[in-house]
């Protein structure tokens, strides 16, 4: 008979490692954010002074107010496609730009930055939800995947925050 043999011990190189990261996930959550190649959305709004938000410079189409609405609003109407079945496009451009130049409250600006936030880290949860196929087709919008409309968001906010830094330069209110 054989002698028995001695198990190897485990090194920690050895362990079971906790389940890796998705790279597109983390690349998707990244882009989201855009600190990588843009201007961060928070680093725009930054210390905007109240009497600019609603001032447009000569020449171009949109206050630093109309900009910062229409990201939330935009931002909100594809995280509702994402995740209403009962999603109703609405009318452009009515449904998404504000009709007000000026913030119509002193809370607006502030209000309007946390509901993009808010709604930009559920889309950032969306795209790290490993039970959500991103390549997959929404099951009531066979049109459109996760991954799409959660590049259409970056691709979109980054546009726009583009205008709100130009738009700040412009009223002298841009130091970075």
């Amino acid at each position: 008979m054989a002698p028995a043999r001695k198990k190897p011990a485990r090194s920690r190189s050895a362990q079971p490692s906790a389940p890796r990261a998705d790279p597109l996930r983390q690349h998707v959550v990244a882009t989201l954010d855009w600190h990588n190649a843009h201007v961060a959305f928070d680093d725009a709004v930054a210390n905007v002074p109240a009497d600019l938000r609603g001032k447009q410079p000569s020449g171009l189409p949109h206050s630093l107010w109309q900009l910062v609405e229409h990201l939330r609003l935009a931002q909100r109407d594809i995280l509702d496609f994402c995740i209403n079945p009962d999603y109703k496009e609405g009318k452009w451009p009515e449904d998404y730009w504000p009709n007000s130049r000026t913030p119509p409250t002193p809370t607006a600006w502030d209000e309007s930055i946390a509901d993009f936030k808010r709604d930009l880290a559920k889309l950032k949860r969306i795209a790290r939800d490993g039970k959500i196929d991103l390549l997959g087709k929404l099951p009531y919008a066979p049109q459109a995947t996760y991954l799409r409309e959660l590049l259409l968001v970056a691709d979109h906010n980054a546009y726009h925050v583009g205008q709100i830094v130009t738009v700040r330069r412009l009223l002298g209110a841009w130091s970075g």
